[in-house]
């Protein structure tokens, strides 16, 4: 196909004028004129690159493990580092003094480790005296293991009101509870573990699980077709911070 010089030089005027004004944004103007000038005088026929399809948002969830460490803590953290997950143990002061090397290597591993009163005591239900010592103590036998001081705390029971949220800001502590609670503290079966967390879970949901606190075998049952199954949906397993 022919074109006209005298418009050829035109529409390489109007590129470059163009270009003048917009700056880098006029630069890239003008190089899509010239390209089609280009394909006009040698009668190419020019084909769009395909559309790049934007990566899909990621998603994330948060297993969460409360009271312990205990007897079945080491296998949860067997089965996490298995398929490359990590998550949040919510620790009771009094058991972290009891099994210290268990709370050490989780931290080791990656995982977050935050207060959960030192003797799983309702807070709404205490003195302010009270209140603190269950905190501080789990703070300092957490820090022992870990050289870290937790920022986060999950009142046992999930009890809350407003004298809990003040009582813990003084403390510098962020509370943190649940979204998806698998009620696997009442032993319903490993399946039952399994469908209330994969039917419910979300983007940015925060499951609650133990791993201490009783007979923890059917959680630990559970936990490989949850991994399995979270990942294959996607999931990345993030950790609780304050």
């Amino acid at each position: 196909m022919a074109v006209d010089s005298g418009q050829n030089g035109r529409i390489g005027r109007r590129a470059h004028e163009t270009g003048g004004k917009a700056g880098g944004a006029g630069r890239g103007r003008t190089a899509v004129v010239s390209v089609v000038v280009a394909g006009a005088l040698t009668g190419s026929v020019l084909v769009a690159a395909p559309a790049v399809a934007a990566p899909a948002p990621a998603k994330v969830v948060y297993l969460t493990f409360d009271d312990g460490p205990g007897v079945h803590t080491p296998k949860v953290l067997d089965l996490l580092k298995q398929y490359g997950a990590k998550a949040t143990f919510y620790q009771n002061g009094a058991n972290v003094a009891a099994r210290p090397a268990t709370t050490k290597r989780a931290h080791r591993e990656g995982h977050s480790i935050q207060n959960h009163t030192w003797s799983h005591v309702d807070l709404r239900t205490v003195s302010a005296a009270t209140f603190k010592s269950e905190v501080n103590r789990t703070d300092a036998a957490i820090r022992a293991q870990t050289n870290t001081t937790p920022t986060c705390l999950r009142p046992p029971y999930g009890a809350v009101n407003q004298t809990v949220r003040d009582r813990a800001a003084a403390l510098r502590k962020g509370i943190r509870l649940w979204s998806v609670d698998t009620q696997n503290w009442a032993r319903p079966g490993r399946a039952a573990i399994e469908s209330r967390v994969l039917n419910n879970v979300r983007n940015g949901s925060v499951v609650l699980l133990h791993d201490a606190g009783g007979d923890r075998s059917q959680t630990v049952a559970a936990l490989p077709k949850i991994l399995k199954t979270l990942k294959a949906r996607g999931y990345t397993f993030g950790k609780q911070t304050c």
